[in-house]
């Protein structure tokens, strides 16, 4: 067997898999340049898995200098056709409170001079309406009820630019359109995934109430780290178990995403 092959990838802090046994870590190449870090190959609950921290190990990249096309290639060349992406994400919504779970259905996209295609040349237009898998949300969600923990099922998410956080009448106005939660790397993340005939499933940790959602000070840095860190043993519970359940084989929507679409340049 090629250790560095996976059949599954996840994208996220690397608090949530520094913990992990035999694993084995390796550099890969594309034509996008180097992914934010080695990618972690192990094996979880019988499957083959592929851990890349999306900021870097020392979070040396912010959200807008992340190099997003990089990272989900380096998955796909190494096998990796599922991938369940962590995140922490803030509250638009005043019932969901920190520490509080979303596995998001939409996705707003607000921010600005990202990458975000393959596609440099040609029109191709690939199909996005629903962003996240099927498939993926349903394990998620199935697994959270096995361990009674509580988690909305549905919701958009805003993706933001950053680095800032948002003002007041930002966030009231993301929340007014009808965002659930907001972040600042959810984007490209899906859409790049979705290039890729790649099956992509978000797991959003409310780390705080956004600046319009409450009165005070608004959201900081510092909260945000406090409160994903008191909540990184749950999210590695529910994200290891979740992996496991994933489906052997894919029959959702996601595998069809390139049908009768010239493919992106070597496509792994």
């Amino acid at each position: 067997m090629d250790e560095q092959r996976a059949e599954i990838g996840v994208i996220g802090g690397s608090g949530l898999y520094s913990l992990l046994e035999q694993s084995g870590e390796y550099r890969v190449a594309t034509p996008y340049g180097e992914p934010s870090d080695p990618v972690t190959v192990a094996e979880v609950a019988g499957r083959r898995v592929a851990f890349l921290p999306r900021h870097g190990r020392d979070h040396r990249f912010p959200p807008h200098k992340i190099p997003y096309r990089a990272n989900l290639w380096a998955l796909r060349s190494l096998g990796v056709r599922q991938i369940l992406a962590p995140c922490a994400v803030g509250g638009l919504r005043p019932e969901l409170n920190p520490g509080a779970f979303v596995v998001p259905d939409q996705l707003i996209d607000r921010t600005s001079g990202r990458q975000q295609t393959y596609y440099d040349v040609d029109a191709v237009h690939v199909p996005f309406a629903d962003p996240y898998c099927p498939a993926g949300r349903r394990t998620v969600l199935a697994t959270a009820a096995r361990q009674n923990l509580r988690v909305t099922d549905g919701g958009t998410m805003v993706v933001v630019e950053g680095p800032r956080f948002s003002t007041r009448a930002e966030s009231r106005w993301f929340a007014a359109a009808g965002g659930t939660v907001i972040n600042m790397t959810g984007h490209p993340e899906a859409v790049l995934a979705r290039e890729l005939a790649l099956c992509y499933t978000s797991i959003a940790l409310v780390t705080d109430l956004d600046a319009g959602v409450e009165g005070g000070s608004g959201v900081t840095q510092d909260e945000v780290f406090r409160v994903f860190a008191e909540h990184t043993t749950i999210m590695r519970e529910l994200l290891l178990t979740a992996l496991g359940a994933l489906p052997a084989e894919r029959e959702c929507p996601c595998v069809h995403a390139l049908d009768g679409l010239k493919l992106p340049i070597n496509l792994p």
